[in-house]
């Protein structure tokens, strides 16, 4: 077998060091992102006068056959090639002859997959992002349903105050949306050309790095050389940021998880998106959110295998850094199949309305509201806090809610309680006195509703 490097040596490597070393199995997938650059980088030699006309056409024409044969599966990947770039390369000679053997000129395979992960990481950020547009959208519309399906909030997982399963669902469409935003951020440092920077020094023919970077659509170059093809920041970012989107559905799985429990009660998978057990027949298993919550750890595992893989590595492109590539596509892969499933799971759900309103009523959710009320009434809040935790402790010794207890008993931690108390601390009135920003009553709900579709709308992706 021939390598690009092989003159240099007189035998011809071991088996094993040729296998260990390879990297075709998994970068074979970036070769559409490679042609795509080889092109670009062809056109830009074409038009500085490295390449004539006639060898850039030839060059660019048989990389587009190469790229055809691919997708249509007339040409398949050599193994003894030992990377994406080096079977790119022995096709094109194989294809238009010695002419092939001039792309390399004024590049390195450092500067070279350097560019295809950013070309990769570039589409699937879009893609990723397409995904969490559909994914707030669908809880957009579950919210519209739900604006007045009164639910209890949690705290400590202690019953707290009443919420709307509306304004619930609305904390994770934020917690997507700074997703989202983040993916837009980190795709701004994704989006620098490092094509140019060859193996580490730059190169002494006469480049134009702006027009490549114009022709591959990247919108800036990157400035230091040995940084062009160190430099994988960018695939911590992503990580990073794909991670932090693992961390928020692993939270909403098992939120969905505990809410489907026979203890909770509040929601029922679809028949669609559940399994069963084996042995007992009864079981209905939320199998979908509970791989989505697995999943997280071994996303936040990729993220932390490239950062110990970079950690202690000197300037610049060391063999390590082939490592980088099975953790960010492992890492897209994952996050891109937990997106695209939770929407329709989420759609199917049904919704036990009388439930979430039966636990509403137990656990003292309006104990807040009693103090509220007092606050009103001129009592300063920690007074009023005090009064309203007698009044709970009564209740439990007593055997009741709030809502049971007597105006006389109410009278005794405070004369000035009236009747309008049992109103004012009633869950619906309760949610539908937050209606501050950002709050949990129905018309504050639904401006937000409002304001995100408005949102996802601003930020579509063609």
């Amino acid at each position: 077998m021939h390598q690009l490097w092989g003159s240099r040596f007189s035998k011809a490597p071991d088996e094993m060091l040729h296998n260990f070393n390879s990297s075709l199995p998994f970068d074979c997938k970036l070769y559409e992102y490679d042609i795509e650059g080889s092109i670009a980088h062809a056109k830009m030699l074409g038009a500085q006068g490295i390449l004539t006309n006639e060898e850039t056409d030839s060059i660019v024409s048989g990389l587009q056959e190469i790229l055809n044969d691919i997708n249509t599966g007339k040409t398949s990947f050599n193994l003894e090639f030992e990377d994406i770039h080096t079977n790119i390369e022995k096709l094109l000679i194989e294809k238009i002859g010695e002419t092939g053997k001039k792309l390399h000129t004024a590049r390195s395979r450092n500067d070279q997959v350097a560019l295809d992960i950013r070309l990769y990481l570039k589409k699937e950020l879009k893609n990723i992002q397409k995904s969490i547009l559909v994914v707030i959208s669908t809880l957009l519309n579950l919210q519209k349903q739900h604006t007045e399906t009164i639910m209890p909030g949690y705290t400590h997982l202690q019953r707290a105050q009443a919420v709307t399963f509306a304004h619930h669902l609305g904390a994770y469409a934020e917690m997507f949306k700074r997703d989202f935003e983040r993916l837009n951020d980190c795709y701004k440092r994704v989006n620098v050309l490092p094509l140019g920077s060859c193996a580490l020094a730059g190169t002494p023919h006469k480049i134009d790095r702006l027009k490549t970077a114009n022709l591959l659509g990247f919108d800036a170059v990157c400035l230091n050389s040995m940084d062009g093809v160190s430099d994988r920041d960018f695939v911590i970012e992503a990580l990073s940021g794909l991670s932090l989107i693992m961390m928020h559905l692993s939270r909403f799985s098992e939120e969905l998880i505990l809410w489907a429990s026979f203890e909770f009660k509040f929601i029922e998978f679809d028949d669609s998106y559940a399994t069963g057990s084996s042995i007992m027949p009864q079981k209905k298993n939320p199998d979908i959110p509970e791989l989505i919550r697995g999943k997280a750890g071994r996303v936040y595992g990729d993220l932390v295998s490239i950062l110990v893989t970079l950690k202690s590595l000197p300037l610049a492109y060391n063999k390590d850094m082939q490592e980088d590539k099975e953790p960010l596509f492992d890492g897209i892969c994952t996050v891109r199949k937990c997106l695209e499933i939770l929407p329709g799971m989420l759609l199917s759900l049904k919704v036990n309305k009388d439930n979430m309103l039966k636990a509403v009523h137990n656990g003292f959710l309006n104990a807040t509201d009693v103090a509220d009320y007092l606050v009103d009434k001129g009592v300063p809040f920690r007074e009023a806090h005090r009064i309203s935790g007698n009044l709970v402790k009564c209740c439990e010794e007593k055997g009741c809610t709030l809502m049971d207890v007597p105006l006389s008993l109410y009278k005794q931690e405070f004369e000035g309680i009236e009747d309008d108390i049992y109103e004012k601390i009633a869950p619906e009135t309760s949610v539908k006195s937050k209606n501050s920003i950002g709050g949990c009553a129905p018309v504050a709900v639904k401006s937000v509703i409002y304001t995100n579709e408005k949102w996802v709308k601003d930020n579509e992706i063609n």
